[in-house]
């Protein structure tokens, strides 16, 4: 069966939870062996803090018109958006499956309410 690389990316991501969650390491040893183990070392706000950081770097390379930069930061946020929901035991086939409902819906405009302002 072929994975997708998002998916064979999530793998990864679990596999190094699980590495750090049975390693008894310091965050600084398990920093040099893995940066996704030391994001969970951190914890929650760490990776939350990444998110954030790496939204707002895709937004201004965006606004810069910098594709190359663009098409890296989404991939950095992507990555990150994947070690949170690692973090929250989201499994990221369920934010799949959310895309692929919504993606049935493309083309079903929604119908805006009239107001109507004499009253």
């Amino acid at each position: 069966m072929n994975q997708s690389v998002l998916e064979e990316l999530y793998q990864i991501v679990l596999e190094r939870k699980e590495q750090y969650a049975q390693s008894g390491e310091s965050a600084e040893e398990i920093k040099k062996k893995s940066y996704t183990c030391y994001l969970f070392s951190q914890g929650e706000n760490k990776i939350l803090k990444k998110c954030g950081e790496e939204c707002t770097e895709m937004v201004i390379a965006a606004k810069n018109n910098d594709n190359y930069e663009l098409k890296n930061e989404i991939s950095d946020l992507l990555y990150h958006i994947m070690v949170l929901c690692a973090e929250k035991n989201l499994p990221f086939s369920e934010v799949e499956d959310v895309l692929r409902e919504r993606s049935k819906k493309i083309g079903n405009l929604k119908v805006m309410k009239q107001v109507d302002r004499e009253t």
